[in-house]
């Protein structure tokens, strides 16, 4: 008979985090979108406006794996009212063979979290100059601390900039991951401040409006930007994108509907520039070509990543016999 593992929040943050296996498991995805090897169907979302929510449903087949994830991320922001957090969600995983259920993992979004925060990282990896150091990031949520914790596993930070437009967000960042990780972590007042002598700068908030300008780029830095996942969100400014000298994106079809390029383009930005992740990282394209380039990547999230990072949990609880199986 057909069996189920169910897996808690708790029992997962025991299985993956930020190691070198995950890091990988994310960045291989990427080839296998922009060479046709991933079958990812549009993002389905449903608004649920009288109680300010929305859920988003995310899928992806990439051949070769084991397993199918099937995400339902909800996101009721009125729930921090309620004493509940804003932010949750589940997969589920069938059998890439038989479509049989094999899994439901319970996560609350934080498989999520983590392989958002791995693909700033593997962004950072392939598109920052030589010898980057020194880190901006812009938001103080969860994802910053994410972002932040991933890109020790490919670059070594030397000092870190905080901006937020909440300062004793910023300020608990510091405490809580600049000091587990040991960097040197400031806050900054503004966002000029923040990433005026950057190597790298990632955008972590949930802006409508833009927040990073083209004034604020210099010459070799790299930006990556996670903030915009829906069509109603943007972080980067109309002329970022066209001062960048590469822009790179995790799916062009998903980032010119929901990601920072449906903005540039509908203000001229011509989509033929855009250049998928994955092949920078197969070497299909050259990627960053000189250290005083600008590089820019917009990484809207991908049902790949939830079917990769999925994969390995399942894999883990399997081998080391964790979780509840319930035969179905």
């Amino acid at each position: 008979m057909p069996e189920l593992s169910i897996l808690t929040e708790t029992q997962m943050r025991g299985l993956v985090g930020f190691g070198d296996d995950e890091l990988t498991a994310v960045e291989s995805v990427y080839p296998l979108i922009s060479n046709g090897s991933a079958t990812m169907p549009p993002i389905m979302r449903l608004d649920v406006a009288d109680h300010n929510g929305e859920v988003d449903i995310k899928t992806a087949y990439l051949r070769g794996h084991p397993g199918i994830a099937v995400k339902v991320s909800a996101g009721f922001f009125d729930n921090p009212k309620r004493g509940l957090p804003s932010l949750g969600g589940f997969m589920m995983v069938l059998d890439s063979e038989t479509g049989v259920p094999t899994a439901g993992l319970f996560d609350n979004g934080y498989l999520t979290d983590l392989r958002t925060g791995l693909a700033g990282a593997v962004a950072t990896r392939h598109l920052a100059r030589d010898g980057a150091s020194r880190v901006a990031i812009l938001g103080a949520g969860v994802q910053a601390r994410y972002q932040l914790e991933a890109l020790t596993l490919v670059m070594q930070i030397a000092t870190v900039s905080v901006w937020a437009r909440r300062s004793d967000q910023a300020t608990t960042l510091i405490d809580d991951t600049g000091t587990r990780l040991g960097l040197d972590v400031r806050v900054a007042e503004t966002i000029g401040d923040a990433v005026a002598d950057a190597d790298v700068i990632v955008t972590t908030t949930p802006a409508s409006e833009a927040i990073f300008e083209t004034d604020h780029l210099s010459p070799g830095v790299h930006v990556t930007a996670v903030g915009s996942d829906a069509e109603r969100k943007r972080e980067l400014g109309s002329g970022v994108l066209a001062r960048a000298d590469l822009v790179v994106v995790d799916s062009i079809l998903q980032s010119l509907r929901l990601g920072e390029a449906r903005a540039a383009v509908d203000e001229g930005l011509d989509p033929s520039i855009l250049v998928e992740l994955g092949r920078v990282i197969a070497g299909d394209h050259p990627g960053r070509t000189h250290s005083d380039q600008i590089t820019v990547c917009d990484l809207t999230g991908t049902g790949a990543q939830d079917t990769a990072i999925a994969g390995l949990v399942v894999g883990r609880a399997r081998s080391g016999g964790i979780g509840d199986v319930v035969v179905t």
